[in-house]
């Protein structure tokens, strides 16, 4: 099988979250991801489905398949990289405040209910003025 047409279908969604689950338990490139494939289709630790049954979904383990595992393997595996990429964080402290009418979301309720926007400012401030919270966050958050 050719990597060019192998990548050119439409993957089974069962396939991709196969593929997906095994990147998660071990955050490795292709040979090594291929065994852990291998190993869970094995144990049939995704859903209960073992190589046979993932042979429905289009995931194969022979040597003509491994072109098109390998395609499939691989843009899984730059998207799950690509959503795990670090992002830029601004910490600015919280100085003007907006008023902003909405609509009630009570039925029969006539009166606009008037909320408060609050807006951080992106002007600098001195380090002791600024009011900065820190909550913890799960490492694969």
């Amino acid at each position: 099988m050719d990597l060019r047409t192998a990548a050119t279908r439409v993957p089974d969604p069962d396939a991709v979250e196969f593929i997906r689950f095994c990147y998660r338990r071990r955050r490795v490139g292709w040979p090594e991801l291929y065994d852990e494939m291998c190993a869970v289709a094995a144990r049939g630790l995704f859903r209960g489905l073992v190589a046979d049954d993932l042979a429905a979904h289009g995931i194969g383990f022979s040597l003509f398949d491994t072109p098109a595992l390998a395609a499939l393997s691989t843009s899984v595996v730059v998207e799950e990289q690509a959503a795990r990429r670090p992002m830029t964080v601004v910490i600015a402290p919280v100085t003007e405040e907006v008023e902003v009418e909405s609509v009630s979301a009570i039925p029969g309720s006539v009166e606009p209910v008037v909320e408060v926007v609050v807006r951080p400012s992106v002007e600098s401030s001195p380090r002791s003025d600024a009011h900065v919270r820190f909550v913890a966050v799960p490492a694969g958050a």
